[in-house]
Parts: structure tokens; C-alpha cells; sequence
């Protein structure tokens, strides 16, 4: 039963394993995918062995019987219970699903999946199962051969030809009371399986050591290497057993040969003093190795932010930048060119005004009135020419913006990953055409609503700018974009005389003071709105990097388990 101090304990772990189930790795960084792997076998040995044992310290002792395939781990498990409980055979890998035996009274102990929660229990025969397809449940089996107190569970081969196998015998082992690892006079200083050992050294796992198919004459010798490999890995003081290389028949070696191993294991079953000092070694070295490892997972965790943080910056910085383009692109004169300055020559004459056009001002303002009174066609052209310009230029400005930011991120494995999920970032977002069609449209009624406005409060120039506030509006949004830098030649005396005209005209009309104010907010208006679409835009990056505190909240927990403890 769990005491009081045990509850708290079993509570500051079950909050850290929440913290550990929110831990998401989605960066493609440097041993991403060793941390996923980490990640995964901390909440398998949080879910299949701390938990249970902790919330059930008076449970049977779970002894692991795992090694290398032709260990002959089956037919062991047989010969200690004197029954074919496991299938072994010459076929490999021999061992399919997990086989679990247990006292019958033991029973309610296995029933529920407090214990290995992420298999299935079955019953009954056991089955063939394709060696490709991965392993769900485990078998269980009732024998009144195991004394009450001990439960054995035969695990797949831990260098299994097959990965999912491979990688369910660790998991089992990181499950135990107590690894009974078996080996071979051939194979006992096989790399895969002192791997494992070298794992359950590290975090001080009780191990007991079989080293089966001995040959009588090479007992010591064999037994003595394999004692000094142990000692120089930490695990001098696991118990060792001997079983000497014998005939098998029915399936079991002698009674003589696994006697001395069926002895050792009926006193833990009946003690329960030496159960729990197993128990407590295993579960104090996993809890203690818990915090390591749960610190290098916090430690990935801010990478991962460090990385999202670094992709967040860069597209916040391209798409800020985006608006100061911007701001220099309405200013150099750039949505002057081309049909703009076509169909502002068509409303007006550029080149009769152009003419010593400081003279004839009052002549062009008249001939505005005459324009917008008789031929709107000219005019709304040119509001449309206006339009289809800054919508151009905006568009530019958002297509450039989406492809450097993708080059930003494809230089950096995060981002590239990301951006082979989701290649449309680098492009501007659906609907973006339309999106910016309304923006001008409305930018456009905004700037002739503040004409008609300014208008009102000047009676002399009343008559004209209500016969014509449409084209007056128009004329203010070419003084908007009339700044010359970046134009040359013919261009740049073009666009400039259309500027300077442009502001000449709307002054005789509104006032100098009137006109500098409305450019000013008419600019002004135009970035904000464009700002507000970069802003749009730059979420889409931020939204496919989103950062997490998963790293903190983790050490947070952690400490908290260790106050507990």
C-alpha cells in the first residue's frame, strides 16, 4: 500500500509525466531525433514501471528474463516452472509476444493495466505472429510452479533482427524489479546486449546474470571472463548462475542444472524483506537517473524554443523591413511610371503644361474643372491606372517578403523542414490578390472622403472640388507618390513635373497648408493599412513556429519530484 509520503510522491510524478506528454520536438535541429527517442523512453518507464510500482510498492516482484536471440531464455522460463508456458524453437527471432507467468492468487496484480499499460493482456494459447508487425499485447499465464510474491516475463530478444522487437525488449527491461540476463558461452560479450547493461549499471537496476550452455570444461574459464567483465561495468555485485551445456528433453533442461537459479528466486518470492530491498534499489536508481534524463529533455525543450525564436525573428524582421520598402517605393516616384503617367498626360497634357507650367497654373486648375465637368472618362482612368499600380507595388512588396523569408528558413534545417510541410508559406496567402484590391479601393474612397472633407470648408474652392472631387482626390494621391528618387531621365522630368504640377494644382484649388496635411495623412493611411496586410502575413510564419515553455515548466515539475522524494 502507498503511504501518505508515497502519495505525495506518486502525485509530483504523475505531474511531471504531464509535463513530459506535453513535450513536443518539432524542429529539425542537431540529435532531435536521439531527444524524440529519449522523450519516448522516459514516459515508457514513467507509464510501465515507476508509476505502478510506486502506487503499488506491496505488488509481486516483476522479474525481466531478457538477452540475445539463441540465449535460450524460453527454455529456461520452462525448466523453472516444469512447464512449456513460452514456445521456444530454432526459428529466430524464438520469441514473439511477451510471455507474463504469475501465481494464480497473484492474479489481480496483472489484471488491469496499471502494469505495462501499453499492451494488451491475452489468454490462452499462444499464437504465431508475422515477424514485421509490431507487438501489442502481452501474454499472460497463471502457474502454480512460481510462488506467490514473483511474476516472470519473457521479453523479445533484445537484438531481435526485428526493430519493433528490439525496442519492446528495452522497454520491458526498463519495466523490472529485477533483469535476469541471459547469455551463452558464445555470446556473452555480444555489444547490443552490455549496452543495455551498461544502462542498468547507470541507473543501478538489481540484475541477476545467467550464463547458460556452458561447456563443462570451459566453466571456469568463461565464467571467470564474464565475472571480470561484470566487475569492470559496475556490476560486480549481481548474482551469477551457471547452467552447464545439457540435453533438453521435452522441451526442459534437467532439474539439476536450473536448481540452484529456482532456489534463489523461491527465497526473494518468500521474503518479503529482500523483496523490497530489490524493489527499492531498482525504483531509488530510476528515480534517481530520472532527473538526468529529465534535464537533458528540458534542455532540448529550449532548443526547440531557441530555434522557433530564431525562425519567428527572421520573418518578423523581413516583414517589418516590408513596410519600410514600402515606404520608399510610394515615395521614389515608382507608381508614377508606366500607366500612370499615360493616363495623367491624357487628363491634362503633360507637355503643354510642362511648357513654362509655372505660368498657367490657373489655366490647368481650369482646365481640371473643364475635365471633370465634361469628359470623366480621362479622370477615372487615371484613378484605375492609380489603382492597379499601388496594388502592383503592394503585391510586389508581399511576394518579395514571403520568398525571402523562405530563403532565411530553408538555410536553416528547422525552417526547411517546416517549409516541406508547408510550401506555401513562400508564397503570399490565398486571396492575397483580392485582399489588397479592397485595401486600395478603400484607400482610395478614404483619400476622396478627406478631399470632399477639406472642401467643404472653403467656399471658394467649393465649386470646383464638388464638380470634380473625384479628380481632385486622384490629383492628391499622384502628390502622395510624387517623390522623384530612383527615377532617371525622361522619367524622372516626367514624373517629376506630374508631382509638381500635381501639388500646384491642389494648392490653387485647397491651400498649400490643406494639401501638405492631406498628403501627410493620405500616406500615412496607405502604410497603415499595407502595415496592417505585412502583419497578416507575418503571422502565418509565426503561427508555423510556435514557441513553448515546455522546458521550464519541466524543471519546475522535476524540482518538485525531488521535494517529494
Amino acid at each position: 500500500m502507498t503511504t501518505v509520503d508515497g502519495a505525495s510522491l506518486v502525485a509530483a510524478l504523475g505531474a511531471l509525466r504531464a509535463e513530459l506528454g506535453a513535450v513536443d520536438l518539432p524542429y529539425e535541429v542537431s540529435g532531435v531525433q536521439a531527444d524524440r527517442d529519449l522523450v519516448a523512453a522516459v514516459c515508457r518507464q514513467v507509464d510501465d514501471y515507476l508509476l505502478p510500482r510506486l502506487e503499488r510498492l506491496e505488488a509481486p516482484l516483476l522479474v525481466v528474463v531478457g538477452g540475445s536471440t539463441g540465449a535460450g531464455k524460453s527454455t529456461l522460463v520452462n525448466s523453472l516452472l516444469r512447464n512449456q508456458v513460452s514456445r521456444s524453437g530454432v526459428l529466430r527471432p524464438t520469441t514473439r509476444a511477451p510471455v507474463l507467468v504469475h501465481h494464480p492468487s497473484d492474479a489481480h496484480w496483472f489484471a488491469d493495466l496499471r502494469v505495462l499499460p501499453g499492451l494488451a493482456r491475452v489468454h490462452g494459447p499462444e499464437e504465431d505472429l508475422p515477424a514485421d508487425r509490431p507487438i501489442t499485447t502481452v501474454r499472460v499465464v497463471a502457474d502454480e510452479a512460481l510462488q506467490p510474491g514473483l511474476a516472470l516475463l519473457d521479453a523479445p530478444d533484445v537484438d531481435s533482427v526485428v526493430d519493433s522487437n528490439r525496442a519492446l525488449a528495452a522497454q520491458l527491461l526498463a519495466a523490472a524489479d529485477l533483469w535476469l540476463f541471459v547469455t551463452t558461452a558464445a555470446r556473452y560479450a555480444d555489444a547490443v546486449p552490455w549496452g543495455l547493461l551498461q544502462e542498468a549499471a547507470a541507473r543501478a537496476a538489481a540484475l541477476a546474470v545467467v550464463l547458460n550452455r556452458v561447456p563443462p570444461a570451459a566453466m571456469t574459464e568463461v565464467r571467470d571472463d564474464l565475472a571480470g567483465m561484470l566487475a569492470s561495468n559496475g556490476l560486480g555485485a549481481s548474482p551469477m548462475f551457471t547452467v552447464p551445456d545439457s540435453d533438453v528433453d521435452g522441451g526442459l533442461l534437467p532439474r539439476r542444472v536450473v536448481a540452484p537459479l529456482a532456489s534463489w528466486l523461491t527465497g526473494l518470492a518468500s521474503d518479503e524483506a529482500a523483496r523490497g530491498v530489490v524493489i527499492r534499489r531498482t525504483v531509488t536508481g530510476a528515480l534517481n537517473t530520472l532527473g538526468e534524463r529529465v534535464t537533458r529533455v528540458a534542455a532540448a525543450a529550449d532548443e526547440q524554443n531557441a530555434a522557433a525564436t530564431e525562425l519567428r525573428t527572421l520573418a518578423r524582421d523581413r516583414y517589418v523591413s516590408g513596410r519600410e520598402r514600402l515606404d520608399t517605393a510610394l515615395s521614389d516616384g515608382s507608381v508614377l511610371r508606366g500607366e500612370v503617367l499615360a493616363r495623367w498626360q491624357e487628363a491634362l497634357g503633360t507637355g503643354e503644361l510642362w511648357r513654362g507650367f509655372e505660368s498657367r497654373v490657373s489655366r490647368a486648375r481650369d482646365r481640371v474643372v473643364g475635365l471633370v465637368r465634361g469628359r470623366r472618362a480621362p479622370v477615372e482612368k487615371l484613378g484605375e491606372a492609380l489603382q492597379s499600380s499601388t496594388h502592383a507595388l503592394v503585391v510586389s512588396e508581399l511576394t518579395a517578403a514571403a520568398g525571402d523569408t523562405a530563403r532565411e528558413w530553408r538555410a536553416r534545417p528547422a525552417g526547411a523542414a517546416l517549409l516541406r510541410e508547408r510550401p506555401q508559406l513562400g508564397r503570399p496567402a490565398d486571396g492575397t490578390d483580392e485582399a489588397v484590391e479592397r485595401l486600395v479601393r478603400d484607400w482610395q474612397a478614404a483619400v476622396i472622403a478627406l478631399v470632399s472633407e477639406q472642401g467643404e470648408g472653403k467656399k471658394a474652392q467649393a465649386r470646383a472640388v464638388s464638380l470634380g472631387v473625384n479628380g481632385v482626390g486622384f490629383v492628391l494621391m499622384l502628390v502622395v507618390f510624387g517623390h522623384t528618387a530612383g527615377l532617371t531621365g525622361g522619367e524622372f522630368a516626367i514624373a517629376g513635373g506630374t508631382a509638381v504640377v500635381s501639388q500646384r494644382l491642389l494648392e490653387a484649388i485647397l491651400g498649400d497648408e490643406a494639401v501638405r496635411s492631406l498628403a501627410a495623412r493620405a500616406r500615412a493611411d496607405l502604410l497603415d493599412r499595407v502595415g496592417a496586410l505585412l502583419e497578416t502575413e507575418r503571422r502565418r510564419w509565426v503561427e508555423a513556429a510556435p514557441v513553448a515553455d515546455a522546458g521550464a515548466r519541466l524543471r519546475v515539475a522535476l524540482e518538485q519530484l525531488e521535494e517529494a522524494r
